[in-house]
């Protein structure tokens, strides 16, 4: 993306290091002990990217899942009975071989040292990088969590949650309405199965669609989720670029095209409608760059309840506890 550039760059990156502070990580927390660590994970996201580009956006929102949920401490990734993967929320997640690989790598010339919640962490913001999106420092230093419960991510964000309930939600992460609103415009890059949005074409209220729907865009997503078609048929959240990260899926809120009704709630809300107009770009408003404040934001989420010095452990295998 090219909105940061220049100056720009560093009074960012200067800004995210200061944000990162105190948090029991650090930008740079590898560069003895394994300094190849982040060239690792960049190039092994980029390369499973140019075969599968979808993939940026499942290691974008697996992240996200990780982090509401224990904090960001790569409980996602472990397999086994009634693990977080296992639940209904996370059942579709992809990219864990990207996570698996990188790993791999590392472990061969690090071993012992790096942890897989931090590169989820690294992944998620070059999941970002090679879809054309700007990047962000990274701090790092989280250690791996031990526990994975599928019962404890009744917290995750819902597709029917009302604005009030993903407001609280984010704010029991220390994560405000603004944060809500740019980590949701990473949805640019998404896609969803019909099973979590289909209710809205055609039984949402007395037999019709969701009237929050743009009626020219309905046949559209008609034609891609028919009534009673297949549940887990992928659709771009931000239909027709949804492999390039910019700010345009806020445009598509503002005109009725938001898929998943979480989303589309964001323009019916007062204080939300109000960020997504700043990203946008509304005339009268002071205007936020979508590409900085994305960064700002996904530091500050990467950075939740995280474990670091002796707490939890440094996996071997991303999969499995030690």
């Amino acid at each position: 993306m090219g909105y940061i550039n220049g100056i720009l760059v560093l009074v960012v990156l200067g800004s995210l290091v200061a944000l990162s502070q105190g948090q029991g990580t650090r930008v740079g927390f590898y560069s003895a002990t394994c300094p190849r660590a982040e060239s690792i994970v960049l190039t092994t996201v980029r390369s499973h990217f140019r075969t599968n580009p979808t993939i940026a956006a499942g290691l974008l929102r697996m992240h996200f899942h990780d982090c509401f949920v224990e904090g960001c401490d790569g409980s996602i990734l472990i397999d086994g009975p009634n693990t977080e993967k296992t639940a209904g929320p996370n059942r579709l997640l992809r990219g864990y071989e990207v996570i698996d690989d990188a790993k791999k790598q590392i472990e061969s010339v690090c071993p012992g040292v790096v942890s897989c919640a931090d590169i989820l962490a690294l992944a998620a913001r070059d999941s970002v990088v090679v879809s054309g999106g700007g990047s962000w420092v990274v701090p790092t230093g989280r250690r791996d969590g031990r526990v994975s419960l599928a019962s404890a991510t009744s917290n995750l964000p819902g597709f029917r949650d009302s604005v009030d309930v993903q407001k609280q939600k984010f704010l029991d992460k220390k994560l405000n309405t603004q944060d809500l609103v740019a980590l949701v415009g990473g949805h640019t890059i998404g896609t969803s199965a019909c099973q979590f949005f289909s209710y809205r074409l055609y039984n949402f209220t007395n037999g019709g669609p969701d009237p929050t729907i743009d009626p020219a865009f309905l046949p559209t997503l008609r034609a891609l989720c028919p009534n009673g078609g297949d549940g887990a048929r992928r659709v771009g959240l931000d239909n027709g670029s949804e492999t390039r990260f910019d700010n345009g899926y806020f445009a598509k809120l503002r005109d009725g095209r938001g898929v998943l009704e979480s989303d589309q709630r964001l323009w019916g809300d007062a204080s939300t409608k109000a960020v997504v107009q700043r990203f946008i770009g509304v005339r009268g408003l002071a205007g936020l760059t979508f590409g900085v404040e994305f960064g700002r934001s996904m530091v500050k989420m990467s950075n939740v309840e995280v474990k670091t010095g002796t707490s939890g452990e440094i996996r071997t295998v991303c999969s499995a506890v030690n």
